[in-house]
């Protein structure tokens, strides 16, 4: 074998059947060590990357050593690298070499600029460099979406535009009002703290209507599922776009466009769960019913201004999507470069959720009459949960990294090749078996796009966001007891296990199918998205 295939062999990846054992076995240490050993999910996903890279075939990762050749320097060297498209390049090495670029001759392994690890270490180095990655493009914007959701919630500004949506639309349409305003006001909010937020006001809504108290279970549930799984600024989102490398001012707009397809069918589908499955409000840790009637009561002299209340929601989306469609008008940057450079600045995730921070904040501040010392003591809370969140994050995205470098993506496109595979439908089905093996929505859509990605070829017939939203769509299959999501809303709602599974798994499943169903559809009567 020549020098030029070894090296698009150890670069690429042989594909075969040992990537998918090693996902497999990857998959399983994470569930034991989660559920069983009960270990951080943090410390379960890092394990997991390194030993992904460990089982990897000697010789595979970047910058790793030959284990029995001695080190020599091509002249002249040929280069591998992957190019903007994602294409494997090989080709007489420039100078200098491309970012990530493999020098090589005689099959032996160069790496630029460095000194060649053995394949133990590199694995090790790999997995930390994958966790550094990802933690770079996510961490700044998940702090700055927590402290936002802690604003919303301390201020009262939820529950200002939930009381307003409810003036406009009725006691009667309460349901659907929570549902189709909690949808939107989810978007920069955590599932856990989202539904922490509004379910006093459920529970206050089930006291004062006398309706079943399952429905407003069920519809603060609906809508954010659907935004956790499908729009950034929530972390599986935000990594799947840079996983997939697609526009993510794109994924919010096109996403919040067509994650409204399940949520409507899914909100009739809980309204028929509540009239067959009666559910009582019960006394829980955190609430007792006694208590919630203040909430009826509570004036609305005490909450913010309604515009005031949504802006921090608003205003982030609109930046990122304006800036966006800026870049997808041609002749644009060309024609008015000053006020792209504004517009490209102003819709930069970092600066466009700081600048939704500073509205919540500053709401915050207002109502509550807050100093420096108090606001600041309140922000303690929010960061140091955006800190949990963005090392599991980080540690998932690390762990995606490595199946890459261990060929799971070129295994699954071999395996492919050659078969009328429909993408949108496969990279569901995988994100599903990962969510329904493991619990984590998370983890599921960051392992799901990895794998995926190499799939994404310029030939595709359709854009590649819907694949991006079928794995989103695929996170939220049949969420049961090894989810922490199942637990929030059984354990915080007083639900018992059975009831749960009869109604939030439903309603996650339905969302889930619907979804892709919706993507499948949209993909053949709108093959390509504006933006794209």
């Amino acid at each position: 074998m020549n020098a030029p295939t070894l090296l698009l062999a150890a670069a690429a990846g042989s594909p075969g059947w040992w990537p998918f054992a090693i996902l497999g076995i990857c998959l399983v240490l994470i569930i034991v060590l989660i559920t069983v050993v009960r270990l951080h999910a943090f410390l379960a996903l890092i394990l997991a990357a390194i030993t992904a890279g460990l089982l990897s075939p000697v010789g595979s990762l970047p910058g790793e050593r030959p284990a029995s050749q001695e080190l020599t320097h091509a002249d002249p060297p040929l280069a591998a690298w992957r190019d903007a498209d994602g294409r494997l390049r090989l080709e007489t090495a420039p100078t200098p070499l491309p970012p990530g670029a493999i020098a090589a001759t005689n099959a032996v392994i160069v790496p630029p600029d460095q000194t060649p690890r053995s394949h133990w270490v590199q694995a090790v180095e790999l997995a930390t460099r994958g966790f550094g990655a990802t933690a770079g493009g996510v961490g700044v914007v998940i702090a700055l979406a927590s402290i936002i959701g802690m604003c919303l919630m301390e201020s009262g500004a939820a529950d200002k535009v939930v009381r307003r949506f409810l003036a406009v639309f009725g006691e009667e349409r309460a349901g659907g009002v929570i549902c189709f305003a909690g949808y939107l006001l989810s978007i920069p909010i955590f599932f856990d703290t989202f539904f922490m937020l509004l379910l006093p006001l459920g529970q206050a809504l089930a006291l004062r209507t006398r309706r079943n108290y399952l429905l407003f279970v069920l519809a603060i549930c609906t809508g954010a599922s659907v935004t956790h799984s499908l729009i950034a600024p929530h972390p599986g989102p935000l990594a799947m776009a840079e996983l997939l490398q697609v526009d993510l001012g794109l994924t919010i707009w096109v996403g919040t466009l067509v994650g409204l397809i399940p949520i409507t069918i899914s909100w009739q589908i809980a309204k028929a769960i509540s009239r067959r499955l009666e559910v009582p409000l019960r006394d829980t840790a955190s609430a007792q019913v006694a208590d919630l009637q203040a909430i009826i009561d509570k004036p609305e002299s005490e909450l913010p201004g309604f515009v005031a209340s949504i802006a921090p929601v608003i205003v982030p989306i609109l930046l990122i999507s304006a800036a966006s469609t800026a870049a997808a008008i041609e002749g644009f940057r060309a024609g008015w470069p000053a006020a792209y450079a504004a517009v490209e600045f102003a819709g930069n995730r970092n600066v466009a959720l700081l600048v939704g921070a500073v509205l919540a904040l500053a709401v915050l501040v207002r109502q509550r009459r807050l100093d420096f010392a108090s606001l600041g003591r309140m922000l303690g809370t929010p960061l140091e949960t955006a800190g949990v969140i963005i090392l599991i994050t980080s540690a998932g995205g690390a762990f995606g990294l490595m199946l890459r470098h261990a060929g799971v993506g070129q295994a699954v496109q071999a395996l492919a090749e050659g078969r009328q595979w429909n993408l949108i439908l496969l990279a569901w089905a995988v994100a599903a078996v990962i969510r329904i093996a493991q619990g984590s929505a998370t983890v599921s859509m960051m392992t799901a796009a990895a794998m995926v990605f190499p799939l994404l070829t310029p030939d595709l017939p359709y854009h590649p966001v819907y694949v991006f939203m079928a794995i989103g769509f695929g996170a939220l299959t049949m969420s049961w007891m090894n989810d922490s999501g199942f637990w929030v809303v059984c354990k915080l709602s007083g639900l018992t296990e059975k009831e749960t599974l009869r109604s939030w798994t439903i309603i996650a499943t339905t969302n889930s199918v619907i979804g892709v169903l919706a993507c499948w559809t949209l993909s053949k009567l709108i093959p390509g998205v504006a933006g794209g």
